[in-house]
């Protein structure tokens, strides 16, 4: 891992906006947004202390997605992520969201998929430092399958250079992952890589399904704490868990930092990674992730290192030349 020291693989691009961006965006578009001043967008786009479920965290993205419906909007914020990123010290990062949660002010995702890859390349060109991914995610509902089907026919469209996988994001307690069958089915014709969100709000049946699937990256995936068989089978077939230690305190799958389940599944030999998932909604970065691991969970840097290298094994784009 030479020269390499930071990666991050599961980070969702509505959840990390600058509050300063949305405010200025709104004002630009002439949308009148539910508050009336920068401190309270701030306040709306982060999670209350209290937050008790992933339903009422997923709450924070409504305010963000008011102003990603344009281009340039979205080629702006996938721009300003690769920034932060970058600034912060990354090498490599692979960014997510969900071109059909842009389509209403008229756009295609298509043309929601380009903007947010000419953000992406912008970036890449001012900060050379730092590759980036872009993950397509479908969305978890019982109305959209053929919007997500659409995500899965613009991942095949642009997969290349910047897009380079799909996966499935939202309320996972009420979809289940095996109603996306046809998705899936979709995606493994297309031999589109795949990444899954899994086993977060629901148990480990959820991961079961993904697995099933094809996929040897699951999103959060804590809940295979409760199945020894589980972890056996993530740990025969390296299949790697994109954790999010902060996020799943805030969503309530772990009760508190110190009971999350993160150091059991890495003493067991699963692959996991430590990832800040959504930084603005979490108030969070990956290194202010590391810390946390080090601080509450003891962690030592050899461990961390670990866990690093897991990320870097397990990422979607090949070096660049």
């Amino acid at each position: 891992m030479e020269n390499r020291h930071l990666c991050e693989l599961h980070l969702h691009l509505d959840g990390s906006l600058r509050p300063e961006s949305v405010w200025e965006m709104a004002q630009e578009q002439g949308i009148i947004l539910p508050v009336s001043s920068l401190e309270e967008v701030k306040l709306q786009m982060k999670v209350p202390e209290d937050c008790q479920t992933l339903e009422e965290y997923l709450e924070r993205f409504e305010l963000p997605l008011m102003v990603l419906q344009t281009e340039e909007a979205l080629e702006r914020v996938a721009f300003e992520l690769v920034e932060d990123l970058a600034r912060e010290g990354l090498d490599y990062a692979e960014i997510r969201f969900a071109p059909q949660l842009s389509v209403v002010g008229g756009l295609n995702q298509n043309q929601v998929t380009e903007a947010a890859i000419r953000g992406i390349k912008r970036g890449m060109e001012q900060y050379p430092s730092i590759q980036v991914g872009l993950i397509l995610c479908c969305m978890r509902g019982d109305k959209n399958e053929e919007l997500n089907l659409q995500t899965i026919e613009a991942a095949r469209t642009y997969l290349g250079d910047i897009v380079c996988a799909i996966d499935i994001a939202g309320a996972e307690g009420l979809y289940p992952t095996e109603w996306f069958q046809r998705v899936f089915d979709k995606a493994n014709e297309y031999q589109l890589p795949l990444t899954i969100h899994a086993g977060e709000a629901a148990g480990p049946e959820s991961m079961w399904t993904a697995l099933s699937y094809g996929t040897k990256r699951i999103g959060h995936g804590v809940h295979a704490i409760e199945d020894p068989e589980l972890i056996q089978k993530l740990i025969d077939e390296n299949v790697t868990l994109e954790v999010c230690v902060t996020s799943n305190f805030h969503t309530k799958v772990a009760a508190s930092i110190v009971e999350h389940p993160i150091r059991q599944l890495f003493d067991a030999g699963v692959h996991v990674t430590v990832n800040s998932d959504n930084r603005t909604a979490s108030n969070t970065t990956l290194k202010e992730e590391i810390q946390i691991l080090k601080d509450q969970l003891h962690f030592t840097d050899e461990e961390i290192k670990k866990m690093q290298e897991y990320a870097w094994e397990a990422k979607f784009l090949k070096e660049r030349k």
